[in-house]
């Protein structure tokens, strides 16, 4: 099979098909999204070298352990989890002491014709989600986890700092769950995606001073952590959801003297995503900025990495 890999450089490579294990099925990815975190990949973050890719959508091609997931359109889990440690016996699996992490570490990733992933792992996709809005499942989870760790409607105002695709994401999430948002960003195309979606924004990375109740730092820069300092009140919430290579420079003293709580936020719940795509409650197609086949898998790479970019998609059937 064709696949992305990153190793001393980016290039497609032919490999052998994976084989399925115990427990496992096989995946024909059908589009594969570039994530941000892709791109960090690429500059060192986790230090990982193989398939490239975590956000998918796919059909099961086969599955000894359960034949009846074949044929099914799925969109996985992104955690490989050992079910045995200790935070995967206290509800906390995707903190799995012994996770391996699909394209980012230990697994291979999505950028390829063919993937093998745990049964536990896959969510089927709704017949009424097209594989456009599907290919989104990952990143949308993500902005929905906050409102799994916050009541976001009982606030009065919330903030999101950063007008890429997660921060849309997580703005659209918000304004689904009731929370009074406005998306702060520099991208006049950008916040008017976020405009035709009902969504408050501002041009611009800074507001009134400790005036938010919580405020998402979603920029993908160590600079916008200090942006969401300066805008979270005292007692207020920040939460954290940018990843990146390399360490940020901070000074502590406001979050101990305004006693902020600092959240770290990561991968979300897959079937609230999934039924707010199936409810039409939120739409993240018109993010998508281009489609590539994966034969042209380091062109897509290098269009994600241009500044403005929203989402790339990889075509797997489009070879």
């Amino acid at each position: 099979m064709k696949a992305l890999v990153h190793d001393e450089g980016l290039a497609l490579v032919e490999l052998a098909p994976p084989t399925c294990e115990a427990g496992e099925a096989l995946i024909a990815v059908r589009l594969a999204g570039v994530c941000a975190t892709d791109l960090e990949v690429l500059r060192g973050y986790r230090d990982y070298r193989g398939v490239m890719g975590h956000e998918m959508v796919g059909e099961v091609v086969e599955c000894p352990d359960d034949p009846t997931w074949v044929g099914r359109r799925v969109a996985p889990e992104i955690n490989v989890t050992c079910g045995h440690c200790h935070a995967c016996r206290h509800g906390c699996a995707n903190m799995c002491e012994r996770r391996s992490v699909m394209g980012i570490f230990g697994r291979p990733g999505c950028f390829a014709e063919l993937v093998a992933l745990p049964i536990a792992n896959l969510h089927v996709v709704p017949d009424s989600v097209d594989d456009l809005a599907a290919v989104f499942v990952e990143p949308l989870a993500a902005a929905y986890r906050i409102s799994t760790q916050i009541d976001v409607a009982g606030l009065q105002s919330v903030a999101v700092l950063g007008d890429g695709k997660l921060g849309l994401l997580i703005a659209m999430a918000m304004a689904e769950r009731g929370a009074p948002v406005v998306l702060y960003g520099r991208h006049e195309r950008k916040l008017l995606l976020a405009e035709g979606a009902g969504i408050a924004t501002r041009r611009s990375e800074r507001g009134k001073p400790r005036s938010c109740d919580l405020v998402v730092e979603a920029t993908g820069s160590a600079s916008g952590l200090k942006d969401a300092l300066e805008l979270v009140r005292p007692r207020g919430t920040l939460v954290l959801k940018s990843t990146f290579q390399g360490a940020v420079n901070l000074n502590t003293n406001r979050i101990v003297v305004d006693e902020i709580t600092v959240l770290g936020s990561r991968c979300g719940p897959f079937d609230v995503a999934l039924d707010a795509l199936a409810r039409a409650a939120v739409d993240p197609r018109p993010l998508i900025d281009a489609t590539y086949p994966l034969a042209d898998g380091v062109a897509a790479i290098e269009h994600a990495r241009s500044k403005g970019t929203l989402k790339v998609l990889l075509d797997m059937r489009a070879l």
